[in-house]
């Protein structure tokens, strides 16, 4: 896929509000199969429409796309040969390119998303007030009434509706695994309202009540305010744990990944991988060349 057509094609995929990350080859230095200006779309399963090197690059790539699409944040990559463990520094991650053909690649990894959504269970003022400061803060939020159905799309869920559905809500959004899931209710109220939930004690944990951040918050929009305050919060402190979890690749792999028992490398987990499996022990490589060394070992 030529250059401009990766750039149309992200454009398609973000008019399209769908998630994915543009690679750009920003230095090759041979022997490599690719060269500066090598483009491609990387989906969050994995899936390339482009080129940014042979399979070893491949994988890293993938690995470390999804790692930019969980945080956020604009990586460069460089897979270089002769390096003995991976390391982080802010913006950047160095791998070890474990090919035959040695060679040195950087890859500025951009991620590209939707806004996050923000569902807001009520009708109420509070309510009212979350889905007007949610959208300078690069939030799309919207507020229902009723039965609510979570999408995986939706990143948090506020249930401010006074008494209203909020069982439904609650137990919608935990069993849909939202990140954020927050109650406007007293302390007291609120801990009526998690008691009666059909779901276990870790899931009622994870409901933010009261909702937000203890900021002296009496007005509508106060309130909303220290939501969104702790909203913001949840978010970056999870991305910096994802951050974190990048690197080295001598730590366990992030779910979703495994480490190539030939070569060391991070590779994806998902249904396209190369993996095999013998005696029961399922293993996933970044190529075939490692599969088959790895199979005529056992």
């Amino acid at each position: 896929m030529a250059r401009f057509a990766v750039t149309e094609r992200s454009a398609e995929l973000v008019a399209a509000g769908v998630p994915h990350v543009r690679a750009t080859v920003v230095r090759a230095d041979h022997p490599t199969s690719v060269h500066a200006g090598d483009a491609a779309v990387v989906h969050a399963d994995g899936t390339i429409e482009g080129f940014v090197g042979g399979t070893c690059a491949e994988s890293s790539v993938q690995v470390h796309a999804r790692a930019a699409l969980d945080t956020g944040e604009p990586l460069l990559l460089r897979i270089l040969p002769g390096v003995d463990a991976t390391t982080t520094e802010h913006g950047a991650v160095t791998v070890s390119n474990p090919c035959l053909s040695g060679g040195a690649v950087e890859i500025f990894l951009e991620p590209l998303a939707p806004p996050a959504r923000l569902l807001v269970a009520g009708d109420t003022p509070i309510a009212q007030a979350l889905v007007d400061l949610a959208s300078p803060l690069g939030f799309t939020a919207e507020a229902t009434t009723g039965t609510i159905e979570v999408g995986a799309d939706v990143a948090a869920v506020v249930v401010a509706s006074h008494g209203r559905g909020e069982e439904q809500a609650l137990t919608a959004a935990l069993d849909a695994g939202v990140p954020y899931v927050a109650l406007v209710a007293s302390h007291r109220r609120g801990s009526a309202v998690l008691a009666g939930l059909g779901v276990d004690d870790v899931a009622r944990a994870r409901v933010s009540v009261p909702a937000g951040l203890d900021i002296g918050a009496r007005t509508a929009p106060e309130i909303a305010l220290s939501i969104l305050a702790e909203l913001v919060a949840s978010r970056r402190s999870r991305r910096a744990e994802v951050a974190e979890g990048v690197a080295p690749d001598a730590t366990p792999a992030p779910p979703g990944t495994a480490v190539d028992p030939i070569c060391g490398m991070t590779v994806l987990t998902s249904d396209d991988s190369i993996s095999a499996t013998v005696d029961g022990e399922t293993a996933w490589f970044c190529c075939a060349g490692c599969r088959d060394s790895w199979v005529a070992a056992r």
